[in-house]
């Protein structure tokens, strides 16, 4: 396969595969995927039971990349995340034995219970793509990406992540009930063989390295960089934020938008691009204003006022009717 001339078609080879699995769900498989071309991670959040665990399997096993999951867990430490040292008596040396980060996609399952110390040590992970375990440094496979689920309804024994983890996400994927039609299609689906374990890789991780490269090459215009950045805007200078997006924000953007177009066969990116990612990239990095959350405004619910304010580059502005 030629990525140069069929990265679109890798990209949708990936949904497709997945959606044998995940059933209905082909937006929030497209989202997995962008962040996975993007060089992003994803925080999937929904109630139990939806499919958040399978579809993180389900990708990495479509994208050829090597699994782990991470349970976390209120006594779980930052060494099982990153690995520890361990003194060999026939070397009289220590030898650092790799944790589960260590893989190329790793599945940090119900992040919000484990401590907010064990919760820092994805960060560097995370941004930085490396571990710093006893001063030493340890880079991290390419492709490498963190999905992470939580469930948002039960609190009891969690700790919410901080506003600098948050920001480190890519974007937010929620999955939702199937459709009446879609659970009767998951039961059939599932009644003598679970899909999942037929499941056959259509990539390879050496392709998605390659398909991250040849996103950072889809053009981008300026027009369409500025029009970025007063969405971005929009959310700090909205009445009910507390704090808008951050300028990682804008460059999420960007890089989504550009994984977007290159999924739809496109060598540049449209405005279209932007609003279609802007709800997942930036509603989980705004936090919102006491009185906002009291009248029940949620973080997608500004994204989505930003989007109907700020005009779409190109587009003819409204002319009121004169009375």
């Amino acid at each position: 396969m030629t990525i140069a001339t069929e990265p679109g078609v890798l990209g949708q080879k990936i949904v497709d595969n997945v959606s044998k699995v995940i059933v209905g769900k082909t937006d929030a498989i497209r989202l997995g995927v962008i962040a996975l071309i993007a060089r992003g991670h994803a925080l999937i959040e929904d109630v139990p039971g939806v499919g958040k665990t399978m579809l993180a399997r389900s990708l990495a096993r479509s994208a050829g990349c090597k699994f782990r999951r991470i349970q976390f867990t209120p006594d779980i430490l930052p060494s099982d995340v990153t690995g520890v040292s361990v003194y060999n008596q026939k070397t009289n040396e220590f030898e650092f034995r790799h944790g589960p980060i260590m893989a190329e996609i790793v599945l940090a399952d119900e992040v919000n219970r484990a401590t907010p110390k064990t919760q820092s040590a994805l960060l560097e992970a995370m941004e930085e793509r490396q571990v710093t375990v006893d001063g030493v440094t340890y880079g991290l496979p390419r492709p490498f990406m963190v999905l992470a689920t939580q469930n948002p309804i039960e609190y009891e024994g969690t700790f919410p992540l901080p506003e600098a983890q948050l920001d480190r996400f890519f974007l937010r994927i929620g999955l939702g009930y199937p459709s009446p039609a879609d659970e009767v299609a998951i039961m059939g689906r599932q009644q003598l063989v679970d899909p999942f374990e037929t499941l056959e890789p259509v990539a390879t991780p050496s392709q998605i390295a390659a398909l991250q490269d040849a996103a950072r090459q889809i053009y981008i215009d300026d027009l369409v960089k500025e029009y970025i950045v007063a969405l971005v805007n929009g959310t700090r200078s909205h009445p009910d934020a507390a704090l808008g997006a951050s300028p990682r924000a804008s460059l999420s953007l960007m890089r989504g938008a550009q994984a977007r177009a290159l999924m739809d066969a496109r060598d540049y990116v449209l405005p279209d691009d932007v609003k279609a990612i802007a709800g997942a990239v930036m509603s989980h990095r705004v936090i919102l204003s006491p009185g906002a959350r009291m009248r029940g405004v949620t973080g997608d619910t500004l994204v989505d006022e930003v989007l109907e304010k700020v005009p779409v580059p190109g587009a003819k502005p409204k002319v009121r009717a004169s009375k």
